[in-house]
């Protein structure tokens, strides 16, 4: 009799389980996304909630919506919310994933939602946690165990934040996707087997459903490479396909000859790094192949809608044959058609034209632009020496130079320093410098080191008793291709001096600038020495701004506590943007600038964004 009764409810649940996936309120039934029983186009935008002030992110959803979409795609960075070993972070200010996705239905927008666990997005590390290098034996994307239990823990921790918001349960997240870009990865790294590779990605697959994650599922490859990237039983989506006849060609080879089509990645623009030109794609264009996915029926994201600002230490870097290291610059403007400031551009216009003549629904008005100011003048009233500053603290000391992450450290700064009992002059090399670095022998700026020009020697001559210090930069861990399993910061090998490595004694003064410096002490600071900056300046009136960069060397900016992000002088970009949201009647401005090869008395605000601006 008992063992019937479990026959019967185990029957009883697979019925029901059926009958939840017909009656799903969003599904693929036919070839064609289907909600609430009706096929539905998906006119997605792609924009990141972590890249946009919270105070901002309902005025940039009806802008998207505006521009005739009816679907917001979003990243979720697990390092944005895992920030550091089982601490979490779902709930204060822009990390509030929840609220973000409500504000997108109560606007009436479907979310797509793209959890990795690895993401790309041109973010620090592809989204994974820096710490994770720390884990013994760990390898990342890789069917590893210590790796697939971190990524365990961090899907069933987002999990809980979203499954209740799915469009089945009566929420708009209506897919989420599996991994990302793997079949690129596959391709990248033919030194782990096709049989690895795909144990791996069904396991974050199989993760996602334990967790709760609904059907429909879906990968995003370029067309080429889905046979690494694909999954049975799940949409594989193409990314910069712009020839409709190769999409399908590609979804029905793993899709059992059936849509939907759809390109989960179509680029109205591209990604950026400091020392190249910014990436500029014409309007036309991409109103020419809007219209051709238009007509063929053909469901789309475009990423990005809305960039955004890589705020803080979040962008990430790519490498080519050319440069170790390609740091993305802070803007991710992305030349879309929505600006990083939320304005609408020509690009914009031409989508929005075309989406009301083809879409299903109506589309309302453009938002009123945020209002803009111009600050004429911010005086920096106060100069303070970077280097005391930074040496408040106690040292770490070591034989050897240790990396950011033997030091416990993510992002930022560390500043090496050795004292020499004798002279000695010669070539110094840092081959394991992660990314930038300034060199001072006695406290005087002797050169610059530089992973970016592939730059890691210079000449040295350092006298009895002299100290050699070498403050080091992050500037953001790579976040595509094979080499992001190689992604260390601070001196990751020896140091030497006429190929003599330089050990015993090392101290390491650690500055994340995790905040604003504090308790600043008035000095004049020479030349060459890096510089702490602060003023104070109030205004009348409020609107987002941009900060004029252009007479500064290199370093970061705080306005009111928030991190701007970098800049540099080689450019493109040479403008920071300031949100109107975090300023008030009176505010505080404070500048780390490492360089310091000219005093800077002021700085000022304009009212349009510099990115294309290279100064090489």
């Amino acid at each position: 009799m008992f063992k019937n009764r479990i026959v019967f409810i185990l029957i009883l649940l697979f019925f029901n389980g059926l009958s939840a996936q017909t009656d799903a309120a969003f599904k693929i039934e036919n070839g064609s996304f289907v909600y609430k029983g009706k096929s539905t186009p998906i006119y997605s935008g792609e924009m990141h909630y972590e890249r946009i002030p919270k105070a901002y992110w309902r005025h940039r959803i009806q802008m998207m919506k505006a521009m005739g979409l009816n679907t917001i795609a979003t990243y979720v960075f697990w390092n944005y919310h895992n920030t550091a070993p089982g601490v979490w972070d779902f709930k204060t200010g822009n990390k509030n994933i929840t609220k973000f996705i409500k504000i997108a239905q109560e606007e009436g927008m479907f979310v797509i939602l793209r959890p990795g666990p690895y993401a790309c997005g041109e973010w620090e590390f592809g989204g994974y946690p820096w710490f994770l290098q720390n884990i013994e034996g760990l390898k990342v994307r890789e069917n590893n165990e210590a790796f697939l239990e971190a990524c365990r823990e961090y899907i069933n921790r987002l999990a809980e934040e979203v499954v209740s918001l799915q469009v089945n349960n009566g929420g708009n997240i209506i897919m989420t996707q599996v991994e990302n870009e793997f079949g690129s990865y596959v391709a990248q790294r033919e030194d782990i087997s096709a049989e690895e590779h795909k144990i791996y990605k069904n396991k974050i697959y199989k993760m996602l459903k334990e967790a709760g994650f609904q059907a429909p599922f879906f990968t995003s490859d370029g067309t080429w490479l889905f046979e690494g990237g694909s999954l049975e039983g799940v949409l594989p989506t193409a990314n910069g396909e712009g020839n409709v006849a190769n999409l399908k060609k590609a979804v029905d080879a793993y899709h059992n000859n059936e849509g939907p089509y759809m390109v989960a990645e179509f680029y109205p623009g591209w990604l950026d790094h400091w020392a190249e030109p910014f990436v500029k794609i014409s309007a036309a264009d991409i109103a020419k192949q809007t219209k051709v996915y238009l007509e063929n029926d053909i469901n789309f994201n475009l990423y990005m809608a809305h960039g955004g600002t890589n705020f803080g230490f979040t962008s990430g870097a790519n490498y080519n044959d050319e440069h170790d290291i390609q740091p993305d610059i802070t803007s991710y403007d992305y030349d879309a058609p929505i600006s990083e400031a939320g304005w609408a551009t020509p690009k914009y216009d031409s989508i929005r034209a075309l989406m009301q003549h083809y879409a299903p629904y109506d589309i309302p008005d453009v938002p009123e632009q945020i209002p803009v100011i111009e600050i004429p003048k911010i005086s920096l009233s106060k100069t303070s020496d970077a280097l005391s500053y930074i040496k408040k603290q106690n040292p770490v000391t070591s034989d050897s130079p240790l990396t950011f992450e033997e030091l416990e450290q993510g992002y930022g700064y560390v500043l090496y320093k050795k004292r020499f009992t004798q002279p000695i002059t010669g070539t110094l090399k840092v081959p394991g410098l992660r990314d930038f670095a300034t060199v001072y022998v006695n406290g005087k700026k002797v050169g610059e080191l530089n992973r970016v020009f592939n730059t890691y020697e210079m000449p040295i001559k350092i006298p009895f008793n002299g100290s050699l210090e070498i403050l080091v930069e992050n500037m953001g861990r790579i976040n595509y291709g094979s080499e992001i399993v190689n992604n260390l910061k601070g001196i990751i090998k020896p140091v030497t001096i006429n190929d003599y490595e330089i050990t015993g004694g090392w101290e390491m003064y650690k500055a994340p600038f995790t905040k604003a410096p504090q308790d600043l002490k008035s000095a004049t600071v020479k030349t060459g020495r890096p510089v702490i900056y602060s003023g104070n300046f109030e205004l009348d009136n409020l609107g987002d701004t941009f900060l004029d960069v252009c007479n500064l060397g290199k370093g970061i900016v705080f306005v009111n506590g928030h991190n701007l992000g970098r800049y540099w002088k080689v450019g493109p970009q040479q403008t920071l943007y300031v949100p109107g949201c975090w300023l008030k009647e009176n505010n505080k401005i404070v500048v780390f600038e490492q360089l310091n090869e000219k005093q800077v008395m002021e700085i000022s605000g304009v009212k349009k964004p510099v990115l294309e601006d290279l100064k090489l």
